[in-house]
């Protein structure tokens, strides 16, 4: 780590406690890393909402392969923005449903875009999008 800076927070005793319990759950050593880990959190949640940059996120998609033209569609949809996608992952999860893991990069409106796009693929019974930052200028 670089130039450490040491800093104090006061808080309510039972929030410490609640925070503590939160934090051993977790498997975190320390409060230092666990709150290190929610200012990292709240900066990539900044750079999200402003827009700012390229970004990586990943689209969870769970749909019966069984729908008619839905994974023909999905291909479709990933291969049209095949610059955006950086790796796909699909698994059978039983003899109809499969889950698609979708790996996108690139500027945060545009894979936002995309996201929104396989979500919303008629026959899809659930999708989330979960946003990320590729690690730059986060320490």
């Amino acid at each position: 780590m670089s130039d450490v800076v040491r800093f104090s927070v006061s808080a309510d005793e039972r929030l410490v406690e609640r925070f503590d319990d939160l934090i051993r759950d977790r498997g975190y050593i320390n409060r230092s890393e666990a709150v290190r880990d929610l200012m990292r959190n709240a900066l990539v949640e900044r750079q999200w909402e402003q827009a700012e940059g390229e970004a990586v996120g990943t689209v969870t998609l769970v749909f019966d392969h069984h729908t008619r033209d839905l994974s023909d569609k999905l291909t479709e949809h990933q291969h049209s923005h095949h610059h955006e996608i950086v790796s796909t992952l699909h698994i059978h999860l039983d003899a109809h449903n499969c889950l698609e893991v979708v790996v996108l990069r690139g500027d945060i409106r545009e894979i936002e875009r995309i996201a929104s796009g396989l979500i919303g693929t008629k026959g899809v019974k659930h999708g989330r999008f979960v946003a990320t930052t590729t690690g730059e200028n986060i320490t």
